[in-house]
């Protein structure tokens, strides 16, 4: 699965909302009388009073779910000269088939948790900064990644990262200039068999922006790879937008951190320049849980 991280324009007025507003469901008093539930028919079933939520419920589950039957195929070139054909769903995941009709399946069930195993097992991570033509970093976008690095080497983990730079794309992530994709940003997906996501794409754009904003999305994209979903996902505050459109594929809580909005966190939607590149607090309670 792959996300894309995006530039929030710096004249953006956000639209403060939480999940929880605005839901569609209400209260519904209904009269009970004292007593046990019966199963008269012996049948497995007690007969209770309807609530009248169904239709409601489904309204709030439908309106918090990516638009998979929507899914646009894409084709995506690696530096290797690879080809991975994937389908794009809400502008900004992108799945294999198998991952697309997984998430078709559960979500015609209202099935919410997913990715609860989306993790990396391996304790040594080598991470190769590309510097082969047509996709080579820039000087900056390589001090930055120097900088990501360290970020996560100065986590209290059992994990080690390394990294080299050479236009090799032998490495457990490949961090590779996409030098057609003018916008700032970058994108990732999360891991799969305990493996961490292997291509990290770092845009163009990126080029008019200083090394600690570099370092701010490269630390960012990595998070996705080694299994962090977006901190702001129920909303996208960080992005001025309200509801949840980074889709159903599954956001379990990582104990310790807020279940709300966390404005210093580096894995929020968007980010603007002048980021630090830093790991905001709960960035490394939720890294040092899982890890």
């Amino acid at each position: 699965m792959q996300l894309r991280l995006f530039l929030l324009p710096l004249t953006l007025s956000l639209l403060l909302a939480s999940c929880t507003e605005d839901n569609g469901i209400t209260a519904v008093e209904v009269e009970t009388a004292p007593g046990f539930l019966v199963d008269v028919n012996e049948d497995g079933h007690v007969t209770v009073p309807d609530l009248g939520l169904q239709a409601p419920v489904q309204a709030h589950v439908a309106g918090h779910s990516a638009r998979f039957a929507e899914a646009e195929m894409i084709t995506e070139v690696r530096p290797d000269g690879s080809r991975e054909t994937l389908y794009l769903v809400d502008g900004d995941i992108a799945l294999t088939k198998d991952q697309l009709r997984e998430l078709q399946a559960m979500d015609a069930t209202l099935e919410k948790q997913y990715r609860t195993n989306n993790l990396v097992s391996d304790r040594t991570i080598s991470v190769v900064g590309y510097t082969g033509n047509g996709y080579a970093l820039t000087s900056t976008m390589r001090t930055a990644l120097q900088w990501a690095i360290n970020n996560y080497n100065a986590l209290n983990i059992n994990t080690t990262f390394t990294l080299s730079f050479a236009a090799s794309t032998n490495a457990d992530i490949v961090v590779y200039r996409v030098v057609d994709n003018n916008g700032a940003g970058g994108s990732a997906g999360f891991p799969s068999g305990g493996k961490p996501y292997k291509w990290v794409q770092i845009y163009n754009g990126m080029n008019n922006y200083d090394t600690n904003t570099n370092e701010h999305v490269m630390t960012h994209e990595i998070g996705h790879a080694m299994g962090l979903r977006h901190t702001d996902w129920f909303s996208r505050e960080s992005c001025g937008q309200t509801g949840e459109s980074a889709g159903s594929d599954g956001a379990v809580h990582i104990p310790g951190t807020p279940t709300g909005y966390d404005a210093n966190s580096v894995m929020l939607s968007c980010f603007s320049s002048g980021e630090d590149g830093e790991f905001g607090y709960y960035d490394r309670v939720a890294l040092e849980y899982l890890y």
